[in-house]
């Protein structure tokens, strides 16, 4: 049997593996984040983490390797990311939500709720990805369906937390498209689920 799958000795390939590896991301050109690239200062939304500030964008050396990168603070989660800004998009990096988006959302978040009869475990699932998709529509639907249960007593532990991880996601950008304080935002987003 011809075994060819050989575990690299330390400091060996793998230092070259890293090297090309470095080199392949420097390579990469994405032509939208040409059009459109993000600038220091700039909110921005990370899908996995939310709303977050661009601190800088700049070369970094990395296996020998200069390297286009993005650095991202996020206050509400103490917590900095740098990202090759080469991949800044797929990785789910985008601008603030525009006021067209909103209005769609906000239109979810008054409609009916859908209401599901599967099992809690993979509704579960879906709800989180649907909050970590970074989406706002969807984000939307998350509050929509599951605002019935947060005040009642039907509510279990982990749907209140679903909602309120939703509920930051939704607001802390909306405070940011209208520059609003966020408590203000939240207590508008209340009266109107209130209301729908």
């Amino acid at each position: 049997m011809n075994n060819s799958f050989r575990m690299p000795h330390k400091g060996g390939v793998t230092d070259e593996m890293a090297r090309a590896a470095a080199e392949h991301t420097a390579r990469q050109k994405d032509p939208e984040q040409e059009k459109n690239p993000f600038r220091e200062g700039d909110a921005i939304v990370y899908a996995a983490h939310g709303v977050g500030r661009v601190d800088r964008i700049g070369e970094e050396e990395i296996a020998d390797t200069k390297i286009e990168m993005i650095q991202i603070s996020f206050p509400g989660n103490q917590m900095t990311l740098r990202i090759p800004l080469a991949k800044a998009r797929k990785s789910g990096l985008r601008k603030i939500a525009t006021r067209e988006i909103v209005d769609k959302a906000m239109a979810v978040v008054k409609g009916k709720p859908h209401v599901s009869r599967g099992m809690w475990a993979r509704r579960a699932v879906a709800y989180q990805e649907k909050i970590n998709s970074g989406d706002l529509v969807q984000i939307a639907e998350v509050l929509r369906d599951l605002r019935r249960n947060v005040d009642s007593l039907d509510g279990s532990f982990s749907e209140r937390k679903l909602f309120e991880a939703a509920q930051e996601r939704f607001v802390a950008e909306l405070a940011v498209l209208e520059n609003k304080d966020p408590s203000k935002v939240l207590d508008d987003l209340t009266q109107t689920m209130k209301n729908a």
